[in-house]
């Protein structure tokens, strides 16, 4: 073991005319997007209630002009605009609207029945989509579900109503939940329905959307338009005057790569080497604790990433918490995620390294060894969060990111949280604890694995910040294998990973 705390470079992004930069707000301000000029016609749709609508609008059109934090900050730039920054406009008076009454919205909320609560006020939501994709005239690339907080509130797994104000409504008993009953009438038939689902409006909206390829974005009235919800002294019930500016770059970084536009890449690459981190999620509606959902994330060099879903089966073991496929389940998922990148890339990928919390079974193993052949090379990378090791320095900072311990040939601790110089700011508020870096199938180099695990984090485009502390393979993996068993999820399509964002 080396005692030396080795100081990594921090991963720099590739912006517009291939220049390149650390933060991607520095390369979206002085140069724009790596695609830039790509994106230069689309349509946004806003979901949402007559108040909803107008908040949304109002806060696009404040968005497409520059918002500044109230105080100088070099760790809170402002935000030039949307038009200013990616090079492309829409108009605030061409977006499609589709209504959510109010009035419906309140008498779902007083439904006790948590099944019934949640599912009806998401099928609000998506039965309006679904209509108008069948009927439309105009193709929307983005729409906006606007939320009033209450939604985010009562529609969540453990949410409650007031029992004075409920309204009893559904199916008691658990038989008559999951059985077809002899004579049964559609309106039973919709009742039923509600309890394949789980009770929380995001996975479920996601789900029910995934079969029709319809893209969203929920956002939440008070997100957007605060100084609307006051407390009884006059001041806003949350104050988000320190984050607006963060708040316009997040929407808007989601939004130009939601309608196909690539906003940077990192900037060194290895040619032909992809990522796959592997998804897990156990199927609460079985009464079999094994059975768990599987799929995996293949992120390409051009920073786009797909989703795959694998097969449903035992692959959780209670007795030491793991998940392990067997080894036709892992060959077919990683056959999969190959034939994804030979698809876009018109070849195999040299080298694939696939991301997970837990270790690789030989089973497993020889079904990813048989998909990958002898034309790609594999290795296994181990990823959990340290919650014990910590490093303290001298001084008033924490340990700095990009900072890494190498403990062995093929283990490492990585500091992807910490002290960041660009923005004299520390990432995250605590103690920085380190990620355990494992090569645990393979023979890899630990240092080049910890230096792609640390540009990994700054591939989340559904935000636009510095850099995460997870890398992107794993950091969306609870809530992928969340979104996947919210619901009835056969025959889903291969869809880009935007699609569940």
């Amino acid at each position: 073991m080396n005692n030396n705390i080795l100081k990594l470079k921090e991963p720099l992004l590739k912006f517009a005319y291939d220049q390149m930069v650390e933060d991607p707000r520095d390369g979206l301000s002085l140069f724009g997007p790596f695609d830039k000029g790509k994106v230069t016609d689309f349509t946004i749709g806003i979901i949402g209630t007559v108040a909803g609508r107008k908040r949304m609008k109002s806060w696009l059109k404040k968005a497409h002009g520059p918002v500044y934090h109230p105080t100088a900050d070099i760790a809170k730039p402002f935000f030039p605009g949307f038009s200013a920054t990616f090079d492309v406009s829409f108009n605030i008076d061409n977006i499609v609207e589709l209504d959510v009454n109010p009035e419906t919205l309140s008498l779902f909320y007083r439904y006790v029945d948590n099944h019934q609560r949640v599912s009806n006020i998401v099928d609000l939501y998506v039965d309006g989509l679904v209509a108008y994709r069948k009927e439309e005239e105009i193709k929307v690339d983005l729409w906006f579900i606007v939320i009033p907080d209450y939604v985010y509130t009562v529609c969540r797994p453990k949410s409650r109503v007031p029992k004075k104000d409920g309204i009893k409504i559904g199916i008691s008993d658990d038989y008559s939940r999951r059985n077809v009953g002899l004579f049964e009438d559609p309106e039973t038939e919709k009742l039923r329905s509600a309890y394949y689902y789980e009770n929380h409006f995001h996975n479920q909206l996601k789900i029910k959307l995934l079969k029709h390829s319809i893209l969203t974005q929920i956002v939440r009235e008070s997100t957007i338009a605060y100084n609307d919800f006051l407390k009884p002294t006059g001041k806003p019930k949350k104050d988000l005057s320190q984050f607006e500016t963060a708040i316009a770059w997040n929407i808007s970084t989601a939004l130009y790569y939601k309608i196909g536009g690539l906003p940077w890449k990192l900037g060194n690459v290895r040619e032909g080497v992809c990522y796959v981190g592997l998804v897990f999620k156990n199927d609460e509606t079985n009464k079999d604790n094994r059975i768990a959902c599987c799929a995996a994330q293949m992120f390409l060099d051009s920073g786009d990433g797909l989703v795959f879903k694998g097969a449903v089966g035992p692959w959780y073991n209670p007795e030491n918490y793991q998940y392990h496929l067997s080894k036709e389940s892992a060959k077919e998922l990683l056959s999969m995620s190959i034939k994804g990148f030979e698809k876009r890339n018109n070849r195999r990928p040299k080298e694939i390294f696939i991301h997970g919390k837990t270790f690789f079974s030989e089973e497993e193993w020889e079904g990813f060894l048989e998909a990958a052949g002898n034309d790609t090379k594999i290795f296994g990378i181990r990823i959990t969060s340290e919650k014990y090791f910590k490093l303290f320095r001298e001084g008033d900072f924490p340990v700095l990111r990009n900072s890494a311990l190498v403990t062995g040939k093929n283990s490492a601790f990585l500091w992807t949280k910490g002290f960041i110089p660009r923005l004299q700011s520390v990432l995250g508020l605590e103690t920085p604890n380190p990620l355990n870096i494992q090569i645990v199938r393979g023979d890899a180099n630990i240092v080049t694995v910890c230096q792609d695990v640390l540009a990994l984090t700054k591939l989340n485009y559904n935000t636009c910040i510095f850099g995460d502390g997870m890398p992107v393979t794993l950091k969306f993996a609870d809530r992928i294998g969340e979104i996947l068993t919210a619901g009835p999820n056969e025959n889903l399509e291969v869809l880009p990973f935007k699609y569940y964002i």
